[in-house]
């Protein structure tokens, strides 16, 4: 049979991590053929404590290994994982993610069937179940707030330019290097670009699904939307074939505003209007959808709002992201 390593990184990731280790014990895939790879990014909570009573209390995984990652960053810590990881797949999880107990098997099944990258839906779901939650929660699953990227809600099975929580043959890391510690946020795209680059498929499979927990407050959300923008806008001058063009639109919308501002200004107003008018559309429209699939609540109608927030710091991160002189 495969085997199989689950690769887990984290820094200061207490508060999810047991969840998620409970999910790794409660894999249906035989646990002597799975390997269990843990890495702390020197965390100052009790992150690297419960790795280590994970690795005591379970002996029926053929290895549990519990290592460090000095350099803190998500690259780095994908690096240390994939090095001393034995199995014949590798799993990449998120701390915040949480695994069906199907998810190993289903990972294998697909690589049996010669498939040599395999991912599935990665579905965003909250801690506390609150009105204000659902809003956060309904805006990170909408299309218009988070990405159309088909790994977050396909229903057919497919070949996709990335995804979440992938699984690899580990000669394709032979094949193609490690991760490039330079990108801090946007690892997995320049990682699946050279994978595409070097002739390898990665394959989208709507069975295999995992969650992951969105941020509990607009300001962890606002923050993470920035930060996703502006290592986009990093990521494409070093590699512009990473990068799609959907994740262009927000920082296009903020050169409109910031354009249409200044044709404001003189006199010509009309374009902005349209513009406006449009977004508005698009945004009223998105709400109502979002409220059709995730449930209205009582801050349903912030919802554009929170779009607007959303793309206009997606946004400002980008071009700042571009416009950063030093290189790589």
């Amino acid at each position: 049979m495969i085997k199989l390593s689950i690769c887990v990184i984290a820094h200061n990731e207490e508060q999810f991590l047991p969840g998620l280790l409970e999910n790794i014990r409660k894999q249906t895939y035989p646990h002597h053929f799975i390997e269990v790879v843990l890495v702390d990014g020197m965390s100052v909570d009790k992150t690297k404590k419960l790795m280590k009573k994970f690795s005591e209390d379970n002996k029926d995984f053929y290895s549990i290994q519990v290592l460090d990652n000095p350099k803190k960053i998500q690259a780095a810590g994908w690096n240390v994982a994939i090095t001393h990881a034995t199995g014949d797949v590798i799993s990449r999880i998120d701390a915040h993610a949480v695994l069906p107990k199907e998810f190993s098997a289903l990972v294998v099944k697909d690589i049996s069937e010669g498939e040599d990258i395999v991912g599935g839906i990665r579905q965003c779901i909250i801690e506390r179940n609150s009105a204000y939650g659902k809003l956060l929660l309904a805006a990170e699953n909408s299309a218009f707030g988070s990405s159309i990227n088909k790994s977050r809600r396909g229903k057919e099975r497919s070949y996709v330019k990335t995804m979440f929580h992938a699984s690899y043959k580990k000669e394709v890391f032979q094949k193609v290097g490690l991760f490039n510690e330079s990108l801090i946020r946007t690892e997995d795209n320049e990682m699946h670009y050279r994978i595409r680059k070097a002739g390898y498929k990665l394959c989208y499979d709507p069975e295999i699904v995992s969650y992951q927990y969105a941020r509990s407050s607009l300001q962890h959300m606002l923050k993470q939307k920035f930060g996703n923008g502006y290592w986009i806008g990093i990521t494409l001058k070093v590699c512009p074939g990473c990068i799609s063009i959907y994740h262009l639109v927000p920082m296009a919308f903020v050169c409109g505003i910031i354009l249409t501002g200044i044709l404001d200004k003189i006199g010509v107003w009309q374009l902005g209007t349209i513009m406006w008018l449009l977004y508005g559309m698009f945004a009223v429209f998105n709400t109502i959808i979002s409220g059709i699939n995730e449930g209205f609540t009582v801050y349903s109608p912030l919802m554009p709002i929170l779009f607007l927030l959303i793309h206009i710091n997606y946004g400002i991160g980008t071009i700042l992201g571009v416009l950063r002189n030093n290189s790589l």
